[in-house]
């Protein structure tokens, strides 16, 4: 395993404390599966929830806002009893299900008996959409904005184009308008909005954004702050729109790294190709909603449960 180090034990340890993460440790904890143990390297648990400001994460007699919908889950996981760190990176495997990892504490050898990679999904940023033009500030996935603007208070600039026109899109828009700025326009390369059809005429209507179809984003424009972008309709027409911010919303791709870098192949299901290691949420479906996530995770949940009775 790793020379010179103490490796701790634990029954089942959870890789990713968003929504898939911490209800698999919740039905695990809560089963009786022994000590679980969920690892997420950001400062709080809850995934992205924990920076999505607006409503729609709990149910129609309880409606929450992701914060609150992270808390719950967060909640769920320890009183059932699992054992939830914050602020600790995994780094790599040292063995079938042994994984190095390291914290502000110091660096830290961990084998379990079961492994859940719940490591979620992300949106290509800017360099990985092939986008060209400088590399000026002002430029943001809908992660990052929400962060920006709901975890860190930050300022976004005053005027911004988003890229994309589905649910995301529009709640990055929603989050501009939270900072203080104005949306310059939705622009798609589809030829109709991917929301619901009142969503796009509620963002037209109230708040005046327009909507481009059959158009993407050809340049950026600017050296040290975004100053615009320039646009390409399907038909060949060009056209700038002055802005200073721009949000790369929606394309999203699995935070699968841990999973390929020890060639662990992944489906569609719980199981993957490495016996004891599972898989649940982002990772699967990039994109998911959270409470698909959340039901993924208890699915998860079971299949480990099945493993750990089999005796491994």
């Amino acid at each position: 395993m790793t020379a010179g180090r103490a490796v701790r034990r634990v029954d089942v340890l959870v890789v990713g404390a968003g929504p898939a993460g911490l209800a698999a440790a919740a039905r695990l904890a809560a089963a009786g599966a022994g000590r679980v143990e969920v690892l997420d390297r950001e400062a709080q648990p809850g995934g992205v929830p924990r920076h999505c400001a607006h409503g729609g994460f709990g149910t129609w007699v309880h409606p929450l806002t992701g914060p609150g919908y992270a808390r719950l889950l967060t909640r769920g996981a320890t009183r059932a009893g699992a054992v939830v760190r914050s602020g600790v990176t995994v780094l790599d495997w040292v063995g079938t299900r042994t994984l190095a990892t390291v914290s502000p504490q110091g660096p830290e050898t961990i084998d379990a008996g079961a492994v859940v990679l719940a490591t979620g999904s992300r949106e290509r940023p800017r360099a990985a959409r092939l986008v060209p033009g400088t590399r000026p500030a002002g430029v943001y996935t809908t992660g990052e904005l929400q962060q920006a603007v709901h975890l860190f208070g930050h300022s976004i600039g005053t005027r911004a184009v988003v890229v994309g026109a589905q649910d995301v899109s529009y709640a990055a828009a929603d989050t501009v308008r939270a900072a203080g700025a104005d949306v310059v326009a939705l622009v798609t390369e589809h030829p109709r909005a991917g929301t619901a059809r009142a969503r796009a005429q509620w963002a037209r209507l109230r708040h005046g954004v327009p909507l481009l179809t059959d158009t993407t984003v050809a340049e950026l424009l600017g050296h040290g702050r975004l100053s615009g972008v320039r646009v390409r309709h399907r038909d060949g027409r060009t056209a700038t729109l002055p802005c200073d911010t721009v949000v790369f919303t929606g394309d999203f791709v699995p935070d699968n790294e841990l999973a390929r870098r020890a060639g662990i192949k992944l489906a569609t299901g719980p199981h993957t190709s490495r016996p004891g290691v599972f898989a649940s949420g982002g990772v699967l479906h990039p994109g998911q909603r959270a409470r698909a996530a959340t039901r993924d995770g208890a699915q998860a949940a079971g299949a480990v449960l099945e493993w750990l009775a089999d005796g491994e």
